[in-house]
């Protein structure tokens, strides 16, 4: 009987302190792919021996891979654990691990900003500054010392909390529990990305349909307002009210689009770049073929 691979702490802090730099090669087209694959090559060099299974290791980490730089710690961890038990023998393949991957990324992004970007960097920045415009030079390092100091424990604790939660899984393969929790992340990951597509994509088709001229009382009368403060409140208020700022109504292309289906567009702008990918169209060309066309669209006035 061999021996059991296991990923020792060292090993551990390796990926974790390389975690650090996930970023550092950010793309616009797989974005955190190349700080992953940094990430993951301590443990990818201690967990497979031959040159080939070290390949077909980086190809798999080389996918897509997006979500709060921090957060990004318990997915390493839980990564870790089914590329342990992949290198002892279970069956775990390329579609599990990137199925995890991909459902636990979204999810976790919206909870990074709001903690850290929002708040405990604020907070800090706040203390440091007060300190600072006071004279004292501990403001800059105080700041400093425990942004850093919550950020690596945090990063740190969570990759070791998804490496001993991703275990648990992988000792249940022979009764699906992987593939339950695979399928189950896969569809979160969709919904996740599906509902990114209003957030991400934007287009905004520039013809115009329509011009009205509109009756008296339904528009701001700007000469009628008082000049100064005074003025700029009650045309606020007007406009809360429904009153149009210009005495004619426009209609463009893009608000019958979103009359008819809000966010109709962006939607199938992204299933037409699937489309791409899926005939073995370049990501780089896709890109390019983008900005040519919204460019030359808005050149033409029509976006």
């Amino acid at each position: 009987m061999t021996n059991r691979i296991q990923l020792s702490k060292k090993d551990r802090l390796a990926v974790a302190w390389r975690s650090t730099f996930l970023q550092g090669s950010w793309n616009y087209e797989r974005m955190q792919n190349g700080g992953w694959v940094y990430s993951m090559i301590p443990a990818i060099k201690k967990l497979y021996s031959t040159k080939e299974d070290r390949a077909a290791a980086l190809k798999r980490h080389l996918e897509f891979f997006n979500t709060h730089p921090y957060l990004a710690s318990p997915v390493l961890g839980v990564t870790l654990a089914l590329e342990e038990e992949r290198a002892n023998g279970a069956a775990v393949d390329d579609v599990a691990i990137q199925g995890v991957k991909v459902g636990m990324m979204g999810p976790l992004a919206g909870v990074g900003d709001p903690v850290f970007w929002f708040t405990v960097r604020p907070m800090l920045g706040a203390l440091g500054a007060s300190l600072a415009l006071s004279g004292n030079i501990m403001g800059p390092i105080l700041f400093f010392l425990l942004w850093n100091i919550i950020r690596w424990s945090f990063m740190w604790y969570t990759q070791e909390f998804g490496y001993r939660t991703g275990s648990k899984i992988t000792d249940n393969l022979s009764g699906g529990l992987l593939q339950k929790i695979t399928k189950g992340a896969s569809i979160l990951g969709m919904f996740v990305l599906a509902a990114l597509v209003q957030r991400w994509v934007s287009i905004k088709f520039q013809p115009i349909v329509s011009i009205v001229k509109l009756d008296k009382g339904a528009f701001i009368d700007w000469n009628t307002l008082p000049i100064g403060a005074e003025g700029i409140q009650k045309a606020l208020l007007q406009m809360q009210s429904g009153l149009s700022l210009t005495q004619e109504k426009i209609t463009t292309l893009q608000n019958n689009l979103d009359q008819l289906i809000p966010g109709l567009v962006p939607l199938l702008l992204t299933f037409f770049c699937m489309w791409l990918l899926r005939k073995k169209i370049s990501p780089i060309i896709i890109i390019m073929g983008l900005f040519i066309v919204g460019i030359i669209g808005h050149v033409i006035g029509l976006l």
